[in-house]
Protein backbone atom coordinates (compact mmCIF):
# COMPACT_ATOMS: atom_id res chain seq x y z
CA UNK A 1 0.00 0.00 0.00
CA UNK A 2 1.69 3.42 -0.94
CA UNK A 3 2.17 6.61 1.28
CA UNK A 4 -1.12 8.46 -0.35
CA UNK A 5 -3.42 5.38 0.19
CA UNK A 6 -2.76 5.15 3.56
CA UNK A 7 -3.18 8.51 4.44
CA UNK A 8 -6.60 8.52 2.18
CA UNK A 9 -7.37 6.28 4.89
CA UNK A 10 -8.19 9.32 7.06
CA UNK A 11 -11.12 9.78 6.02
CA UNK A 12 -12.67 6.40 7.68
CA UNK A 13 -11.76 8.07 11.11
CA UNK A 14 -14.06 10.73 12.50
CA UNK A 15 -11.60 11.77 15.40
CA UNK A 16 -9.88 13.02 12.27
CA UNK A 17 -11.63 14.52 10.46
CA UNK A 18 -12.97 16.58 13.73
CA UNK A 19 -8.95 17.34 14.23
CA UNK A 20 -8.20 17.88 10.46
CA UNK A 21 -11.07 20.67 10.71
CA UNK A 22 -9.54 22.03 14.07
CA UNK A 23 -5.59 22.47 12.41
CA UNK A 24 -7.31 24.44 9.06
CA UNK A 25 -9.40 26.59 11.34
CA UNK A 26 -5.82 27.56 12.86
CA UNK A 27 -4.46 27.76 9.55
CA UNK A 28 -6.88 29.98 8.16
CA UNK A 29 -6.71 32.23 11.59
CA UNK A 30 -2.97 32.26 10.91
CA UNK A 31 -3.10 33.31 7.49
CA UNK A 32 -5.54 35.72 8.52
CA UNK A 33 -3.64 37.19 10.90
CA UNK A 34 -0.22 37.61 8.75
CA UNK A 35 -2.52 39.06 6.52
CA UNK A 36 -4.54 41.70 8.38
CA UNK A 37 -1.74 42.55 10.33
CA UNK A 38 1.24 42.30 9.11
CA UNK A 39 4.26 41.19 11.48
CA UNK A 40 5.99 44.76 11.99
CA UNK A 41 2.51 46.03 12.82
CA UNK A 42 1.71 43.15 15.08
CA UNK A 43 5.07 44.14 17.19
CA UNK A 44 4.40 48.13 17.27
CA UNK A 45 0.69 47.62 18.47
CA UNK A 46 1.31 45.18 21.14
CA UNK A 47 4.34 47.20 22.58
CA UNK A 48 2.66 50.38 21.96
CA UNK A 49 0.66 49.92 25.80
CA UNK A 50 -1.98 52.73 25.93
CA UNK A 51 -0.07 55.17 23.90
CA UNK A 52 -1.95 53.67 20.33
CA UNK A 53 -5.18 52.36 22.70
CA UNK A 54 -6.32 55.47 24.79
CA UNK A 55 -9.78 55.19 23.48
CA UNK A 56 -10.55 51.43 24.52
CA UNK A 57 -11.77 50.81 27.72
CA UNK A 58 -9.03 48.60 30.27
CA UNK A 59 -9.58 45.11 31.47
CA UNK A 60 -12.84 45.12 29.01
CA UNK A 61 -14.52 41.43 28.49
CA UNK A 62 -15.82 40.27 24.76
CA UNK A 63 -18.97 42.04 23.55
CA UNK A 64 -20.19 38.46 22.81
CA UNK A 65 -21.33 38.01 26.27
CA UNK A 66 -23.93 40.27 26.19
CA UNK A 67 -25.63 37.97 24.23
CA UNK A 68 -26.57 35.94 27.52
CA UNK A 69 -28.03 39.07 28.76
CA UNK A 70 -25.09 40.64 30.36
CA UNK A 71 -25.97 44.51 29.26
CA UNK A 72 -22.55 45.39 29.67
CA UNK A 73 -22.00 49.00 28.12
CA UNK A 74 -19.98 49.61 25.01
CA UNK A 75 -17.76 52.32 24.25
CA UNK A 76 -19.09 55.45 22.87
CA UNK A 77 -16.88 57.83 21.09
CA UNK A 78 -18.11 61.41 20.28
CA UNK A 79 -16.41 63.48 18.23
CA UNK A 80 -16.01 66.07 15.39
CA UNK A 81 -19.92 65.50 13.05
CA UNK A 82 -21.21 63.56 15.97
CA UNK A 83 -21.14 66.43 17.95
CA UNK A 84 -23.27 69.96 17.56
CA UNK A 85 -21.15 73.05 18.11
CA UNK A 86 -22.22 76.85 18.50
CA UNK A 87 -19.56 79.73 17.98
CA UNK A 88 -20.46 83.45 19.59
CA UNK A 89 -18.68 86.22 19.11
CA UNK A 90 -17.31 88.10 22.39
CA UNK A 91 -14.84 90.69 21.06
CA UNK A 92 -11.78 91.51 21.33
CA UNK A 93 -10.79 88.43 19.13
CA UNK A 94 -12.65 86.37 22.12
CA UNK A 95 -15.20 83.92 20.95
CA UNK A 96 -16.74 80.87 22.78
CA UNK A 97 -17.70 77.75 21.25
CA UNK A 98 -20.20 75.51 23.15
CA UNK A 99 -20.17 71.66 21.85
CA UNK A 100 -22.88 69.32 22.68
CA UNK A 101 -22.11 65.99 23.33
CA UNK A 102 -25.23 63.91 23.52
CA UNK A 103 -25.60 60.35 23.45
CA UNK A 104 -28.17 57.33 24.73
CA UNK A 105 -27.29 55.56 27.94
CA UNK A 106 -29.54 52.56 27.69
CA UNK A 107 -27.21 49.93 29.80
CA UNK A 108 -28.22 48.14 33.20
CA UNK A 109 -23.94 48.69 33.89
CA UNK A 110 -22.13 51.97 35.01
CA UNK A 111 -19.29 52.16 32.74
CA UNK A 112 -15.89 51.91 33.42
CA UNK A 113 -14.34 55.45 32.85
CA UNK A 114 -14.72 58.64 31.36
CA UNK A 115 -12.45 60.75 29.90
CA UNK A 116 -12.03 64.03 27.24
CA UNK A 117 -9.40 64.26 24.95
CA UNK A 118 -8.40 67.80 23.65
CA UNK A 119 -6.13 69.01 20.53
CA UNK A 120 -6.06 72.43 20.51
CA UNK A 121 -4.25 75.43 18.47
CA UNK A 122 -3.30 78.41 19.95
CA UNK A 123 0.08 80.74 19.64
CA UNK A 124 0.30 82.70 23.67
CA UNK A 125 -3.28 81.86 25.19
CA UNK A 126 -4.54 78.68 26.14
CA UNK A 127 -8.12 77.88 25.61
CA UNK A 128 -10.43 78.14 28.85
CA UNK A 129 -13.08 75.40 28.95
CA UNK A 130 -16.34 74.36 31.25
CA UNK A 131 -17.88 71.22 31.65
CA UNK A 132 -21.54 70.77 32.35
CA UNK A 133 -23.46 67.31 32.90
CA UNK A 134 -27.27 67.14 31.87
CA UNK A 135 -28.75 64.08 32.97
CA UNK A 136 -31.76 62.26 31.61
CA UNK A 137 -34.00 63.89 34.35
CA UNK A 138 -33.03 67.08 33.67
CA UNK A 139 -30.64 67.81 36.54
CA UNK A 140 -27.35 69.89 35.86
CA UNK A 141 -23.75 68.68 37.28
CA UNK A 142 -21.03 71.20 37.13
CA UNK A 143 -18.08 68.94 35.83
CA UNK A 144 -15.30 71.28 36.24
CA UNK A 145 -13.30 73.52 34.28
CA UNK A 146 -9.75 73.55 33.05
CA UNK A 147 -6.77 75.28 30.90
CA UNK A 148 -6.10 72.81 27.77
CA UNK A 149 -2.55 72.38 26.22
CA UNK A 150 -2.03 71.76 22.53
CA UNK A 151 -2.74 68.03 23.35
CA UNK A 152 -4.32 67.83 26.26
CA UNK A 153 -6.46 65.19 28.25
CA UNK A 154 -9.14 65.29 31.15
CA UNK A 155 -10.11 61.76 33.01
CA UNK A 156 -13.45 62.73 34.40
CA UNK A 157 -13.44 59.60 36.35
CA UNK A 158 -10.22 60.46 37.90
CA UNK A 159 -10.98 63.77 39.10
CA UNK A 160 -10.68 64.21 43.30
CA UNK A 161 -12.52 67.57 43.63
CA UNK A 162 -15.61 65.66 40.84
CA UNK A 163 -15.61 62.53 43.15
CA UNK A 164 -15.92 64.34 46.51
CA UNK A 165 -18.34 66.25 45.55
CA UNK A 166 -20.50 63.52 44.15
CA UNK A 167 -19.97 61.07 47.32
CA UNK A 168 -18.44 58.35 44.66
CA UNK A 169 -16.83 57.88 41.54
CA UNK A 170 -17.74 59.77 38.88
CA UNK A 171 -18.47 57.16 36.38
CA UNK A 172 -21.07 55.91 39.22
CA UNK A 173 -22.54 59.37 40.44
CA UNK A 174 -22.71 60.97 37.20
CA UNK A 175 -25.17 57.65 35.75
CA UNK A 176 -26.58 56.96 39.04
CA UNK A 177 -31.00 57.33 39.31
CA UNK A 178 -31.40 59.41 42.22
CA UNK A 179 -34.21 56.98 42.94
CA UNK A 180 -31.86 53.97 43.44
CA UNK A 181 -28.36 54.95 42.80
CA UNK A 182 -26.89 51.24 42.69
CA UNK A 183 -28.52 51.77 39.28
CA UNK A 184 -28.14 53.10 36.43
CA UNK A 185 -30.99 56.21 34.97
CA UNK A 186 -31.54 55.06 31.50
CA UNK A 187 -32.11 57.85 28.50
CA UNK A 188 -30.14 60.81 27.03
CA UNK A 189 -27.31 62.23 28.60
CA UNK A 190 -25.18 65.28 27.36
CA UNK A 191 -21.76 66.76 27.83
CA UNK A 192 -21.92 70.54 27.63
CA UNK A 193 -18.32 71.94 27.08
CA UNK A 194 -17.86 75.65 26.88
CA UNK A 195 -14.17 76.77 25.29
CA UNK A 196 -13.32 80.27 25.28
CA UNK A 197 -10.73 81.47 22.49
CA UNK A 198 -8.29 84.39 23.11
CA UNK A 199 -7.15 83.98 19.93
CA UNK A 200 -8.89 84.79 16.23
CA UNK A 201 -6.44 81.61 14.74
CA UNK A 202 -7.20 79.62 17.76
CA UNK A 203 -8.81 76.17 17.46
CA UNK A 204 -9.68 73.33 19.56
CA UNK A 205 -11.28 69.89 19.07
CA UNK A 206 -12.31 67.48 21.52
CA UNK A 207 -13.91 64.17 21.73
CA UNK A 208 -15.72 62.79 24.63
CA UNK A 209 -14.87 58.71 25.45
CA UNK A 210 -17.49 57.17 27.66
CA UNK A 211 -15.35 53.80 28.34
CA UNK A 212 -17.74 50.89 28.27
CA UNK A 213 -16.91 47.10 29.89
CA UNK A 214 -16.94 45.17 26.83
CA UNK A 215 -14.63 45.74 23.95
CA UNK A 216 -14.69 43.53 20.19
CA UNK A 217 -14.54 39.92 20.00
CA UNK A 218 -11.96 39.49 22.57
CA UNK A 219 -11.58 41.65 25.13
CA UNK A 220 -8.67 43.91 26.62
CA UNK A 221 -5.83 43.58 29.30
CA UNK A 222 -4.94 46.02 31.44
CA UNK A 223 -2.52 48.07 29.11
CA UNK A 224 -6.04 48.61 27.18
CA UNK A 225 -4.84 46.51 24.05
CA UNK A 226 -7.24 44.97 21.95
CA UNK A 227 -6.53 40.99 22.83
CA UNK A 228 -7.57 40.17 19.35
CA UNK A 229 -4.46 40.93 18.60
CA UNK A 230 -2.33 38.62 20.47
CA UNK A 231 -4.49 36.05 20.19
CA UNK A 232 -4.69 35.95 16.26
CA UNK A 233 -0.56 36.17 15.93
CA UNK A 234 -0.32 33.41 18.14
CA UNK A 235 -1.60 31.00 15.78
CA UNK A 236 1.20 31.85 12.80
CA UNK A 237 3.89 31.80 15.62
CA UNK A 238 2.69 28.90 17.57
CA UNK A 239 1.87 27.23 14.25
CA UNK A 240 5.62 27.88 13.14
CA UNK A 241 7.39 27.17 16.41
CA UNK A 242 5.96 23.88 16.53
CA UNK A 243 6.08 23.19 12.73
CA UNK A 244 9.38 24.57 12.35
CA UNK A 245 10.84 22.65 15.87
CA UNK A 246 9.15 19.44 14.94
CA UNK A 247 10.51 19.09 11.46
CA UNK A 248 14.07 19.98 12.43
CA UNK A 249 14.17 17.82 15.27
CA UNK A 250 12.60 14.57 13.75
CA UNK A 251 14.14 15.13 10.58
CA UNK A 252 17.35 15.15 12.50
CA UNK A 253 16.64 12.26 14.43
CA UNK A 254 15.96 10.10 11.35
CA UNK A 255 19.30 10.71 9.68
CA UNK A 256 21.39 10.45 12.53
CA UNK A 257 19.73 6.75 13.15
CA UNK A 258 19.85 5.79 9.67
CA UNK A 259 23.47 6.86 9.70
CA UNK A 260 24.62 5.30 13.02
CA UNK A 261 22.72 2.18 12.49
CA UNK A 262 24.08 1.84 8.63
CA UNK A 263 27.86 2.55 9.32
CA UNK A 264 27.65 0.79 12.92
CA UNK A 265 31.00 0.95 14.86
CA UNK A 266 32.94 3.94 15.96
CA UNK A 267 30.14 5.65 14.48
CA UNK A 268 27.28 4.07 16.21
CA UNK A 269 29.02 4.14 19.36
CA UNK A 270 29.54 8.04 19.59
CA UNK A 271 26.22 8.75 18.44
CA UNK A 272 24.87 6.51 21.26
CA UNK A 273 27.34 8.08 23.99
CA UNK A 274 26.01 11.45 22.92
CA UNK A 275 22.15 10.37 22.93
CA UNK A 276 22.79 8.88 26.43
CA UNK A 277 23.95 12.00 27.65
CA UNK A 278 21.35 14.51 25.76
CA UNK A 279 19.23 11.50 28.00
CA UNK A 280 20.45 13.26 31.31
CA UNK A 281 20.51 17.07 30.38
CA UNK A 282 17.23 18.24 31.36
CA UNK A 283 15.72 20.54 28.29
CA UNK A 284 13.35 23.09 30.00
CA UNK A 285 16.08 24.74 32.94
CA UNK A 286 18.90 24.69 29.80
CA UNK A 287 16.20 27.39 27.76
CA UNK A 288 15.16 29.04 30.96
CA UNK A 289 18.93 29.48 31.39
CA UNK A 290 19.07 30.83 27.69
CA UNK A 291 16.09 33.38 28.68
CA UNK A 292 17.29 34.50 31.43
CA UNK A 293 21.50 35.28 30.75
CA UNK A 294 21.52 35.45 26.77
CA UNK A 295 18.36 36.42 24.80
CA UNK A 296 14.16 35.24 25.02
CA UNK A 297 13.94 36.23 21.63
CA UNK A 298 11.44 33.17 20.66
CA UNK A 299 13.80 32.55 16.81
CA UNK A 300 16.90 32.01 18.80
CA UNK A 301 14.64 29.38 21.83
CA UNK A 302 13.90 27.65 18.58
CA UNK A 303 17.40 27.10 17.37
CA UNK A 304 18.62 26.13 20.54
CA UNK A 305 15.74 24.15 21.21
CA UNK A 306 16.76 22.15 17.97
CA UNK A 307 20.26 22.10 18.41
CA UNK A 308 19.89 20.43 21.53
CA UNK A 309 17.69 17.82 20.47
CA UNK A 310 19.63 16.50 17.51
CA UNK A 311 20.49 13.93 18.97
CA UNK A 312 17.80 13.06 21.49
CA UNK A 313 15.67 10.80 20.37
CA UNK A 314 17.73 8.68 18.04
CA UNK A 315 17.30 5.40 19.93
CA UNK A 316 14.03 4.50 18.87
CA UNK A 317 14.36 5.22 15.22
CA UNK A 318 17.92 3.58 15.28
CA UNK A 319 16.38 -0.46 16.60
CA UNK A 320 13.71 0.15 13.55
CA UNK A 321 17.18 0.74 11.28
CA UNK A 322 18.76 -2.13 12.34
CA UNK A 323 16.08 -4.18 11.48
CA UNK A 324 15.33 -2.25 7.85
CA UNK A 325 19.52 -3.15 6.61
CA UNK A 326 19.04 -6.19 6.93
CA UNK A 327 15.85 -6.17 4.31
CA UNK A 328 16.15 -8.00 0.58
CA UNK A 329 16.09 -4.74 -0.83
CA UNK A 330 18.94 -3.40 0.74
CA UNK A 331 21.07 -6.07 -0.28
CA UNK A 332 19.67 -6.14 -3.51
CA UNK A 333 21.45 -2.15 -3.71
CA UNK A 334 24.50 -3.30 -2.45
CA UNK A 335 24.67 -6.11 -4.76
CA UNK A 336 24.81 -3.68 -8.00
CA UNK A 337 27.23 -1.32 -5.83
CA UNK A 338 25.46 1.41 -4.46
CA UNK A 339 27.41 3.85 -2.36
CA UNK A 340 26.62 3.59 1.32
CA UNK A 341 24.93 7.17 1.19
CA UNK A 342 22.69 6.46 -1.54
CA UNK A 343 21.23 3.37 0.08
CA UNK A 344 21.12 5.81 3.36
CA UNK A 345 19.52 8.27 1.58
CA UNK A 346 17.79 6.74 -1.51
CA UNK A 347 16.37 2.95 0.10
CA UNK A 348 17.10 3.03 3.61
CA UNK A 349 15.30 6.18 4.83
CA UNK A 350 12.03 6.54 2.60
CA UNK A 351 10.95 2.64 3.28
CA UNK A 352 11.01 4.40 7.07
CA UNK A 353 8.93 7.50 6.18
CA UNK A 354 5.55 6.29 7.14
CA UNK A 355 6.92 5.57 10.67
CA UNK A 356 8.63 9.29 10.79
CA UNK A 357 4.83 11.06 10.25
CA UNK A 358 2.40 10.20 12.98
CA UNK A 359 5.66 10.65 15.04
CA UNK A 360 6.16 14.25 13.90
CA UNK A 361 2.72 15.11 14.28
CA UNK A 362 2.46 14.35 17.88
CA UNK A 363 5.50 16.39 18.13
CA UNK A 364 3.89 19.33 17.26
CA UNK A 365 1.57 20.45 20.14
CA UNK A 366 4.64 19.44 22.43
CA UNK A 367 6.73 22.36 21.38
CA UNK A 368 3.97 24.49 21.14
CA UNK A 369 3.24 24.18 24.97
CA UNK A 370 6.73 24.39 25.13
CA UNK A 371 6.88 27.63 24.47
CA UNK A 372 3.56 28.57 26.03
CA UNK A 373 5.29 27.45 29.31
CA UNK A 374 8.58 29.44 28.81
CA UNK A 375 6.22 32.70 28.01
CA UNK A 376 4.26 31.39 31.49
CA UNK A 377 7.07 31.13 33.47
CA UNK A 378 7.94 35.00 32.38
CA UNK A 379 10.71 33.88 29.87
CA UNK A 380 8.81 34.87 26.71
CA UNK A 381 9.79 36.99 23.75
CA UNK A 382 8.87 40.24 25.37
CA UNK A 383 8.26 42.02 21.45
CA UNK A 384 5.75 39.05 20.06
CA UNK A 385 1.94 38.53 21.45
CA UNK A 386 1.86 35.27 21.69
CA UNK A 387 -0.79 32.90 23.36
CA UNK A 388 1.59 31.79 26.69
CA UNK A 389 2.22 35.75 26.96
CA UNK A 390 -0.99 36.54 27.42
CA UNK A 391 -1.83 34.07 30.13
CA UNK A 392 1.24 35.23 31.64
CA UNK A 393 -0.15 39.01 31.78
CA UNK A 394 -3.25 37.90 33.19
CA UNK A 395 -1.78 35.66 35.93
CA UNK A 396 0.60 38.46 37.24
CA UNK A 397 -2.14 40.99 37.29
CA UNK A 398 -4.72 39.01 39.11
CA UNK A 399 -7.12 38.20 36.62
CA UNK A 400 -8.79 35.33 37.75
CA UNK A 401 -9.06 37.05 41.03
CA UNK A 402 -10.56 40.07 39.37
CA UNK A 403 -12.98 37.73 37.56
CA UNK A 404 -11.32 38.09 34.19
CA UNK A 405 -12.00 35.16 33.25
CA UNK A 406 -11.74 35.28 29.33
CA UNK A 407 -8.35 36.85 29.84
CA UNK A 408 -6.73 33.26 30.51
CA UNK A 409 -9.36 31.00 29.10
CA UNK A 410 -9.65 32.18 25.60
CA UNK A 411 -5.72 31.71 25.20
CA UNK A 412 -5.86 28.44 27.01
CA UNK A 413 -8.82 27.08 25.15
CA UNK A 414 -6.88 28.00 21.56
CA UNK A 415 -3.84 25.94 23.32
CA UNK A 416 -6.10 23.28 23.89
CA UNK A 417 -7.68 23.38 20.90
CA UNK A 418 -3.77 23.39 18.97
CA UNK A 419 -2.83 20.09 21.16
CA UNK A 420 -6.00 18.43 20.64
CA UNK A 421 -6.38 18.83 16.98
CA UNK A 422 -2.12 17.63 15.89
CA UNK A 423 -2.93 14.94 19.07
CA UNK A 424 -5.95 13.22 17.39
CA UNK A 425 -4.71 13.69 13.69
CA UNK A 426 -1.41 12.07 14.96
CA UNK A 427 -2.96 9.08 16.97
CA UNK A 428 -4.74 8.43 13.54
CA UNK A 429 -1.91 8.34 11.54
CA UNK A 430 -0.02 5.86 13.81
CA UNK A 431 -3.01 3.58 13.84
CA UNK A 432 -2.83 3.78 10.38
CA UNK A 433 0.65 3.16 9.75
CA UNK A 434 1.36 0.76 12.37
CA UNK A 435 -0.43 -2.42 11.55
CA UNK A 436 -0.29 -3.54 15.37
CA UNK A 437 -2.66 -0.75 15.87
CA UNK A 438 -4.92 -1.35 13.34
CA UNK A 439 -6.70 -4.40 15.31
CA UNK A 440 -7.53 -2.24 18.26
Amino acid sequence: MTLWMRLREVRRYPSALASLFIIGALVLMAVYAVIRIPYAEAIRLWRAGEVIWLENPRNAAPKWINWFGASQPETIILAGDKVRKESESLGSGVRRETFYFSFDFLYGNFPSELAMFFSATYTKTPPQVNLLWRTPDGREIAVGSRTIKASDRYIISGDPVLQKRLGRSPEEGLFANPQAPEKTLKGRYTLVLEAYLFEESAKIEPKLVVYGRVHGWAGTDHLRRDLAVALLWGAPIAMIFGIAAAVGISLAHFVISAIGAWFGGVVDLLIDRLTELRMILPLLPILIMVGVLWTRSIWVLLLVLIVFNLIGGVKTYRAMFLQAREAPYIEAARAYGAGNFRIVFRYLIPRMIPVLIPAFVLAIPNYVFLEASLAILGLGDPLLPTWGKVIYDAYSQGALYKGLYYWILEPAALLMLTGLGFSMLGFTLDRIFNPRLRTL
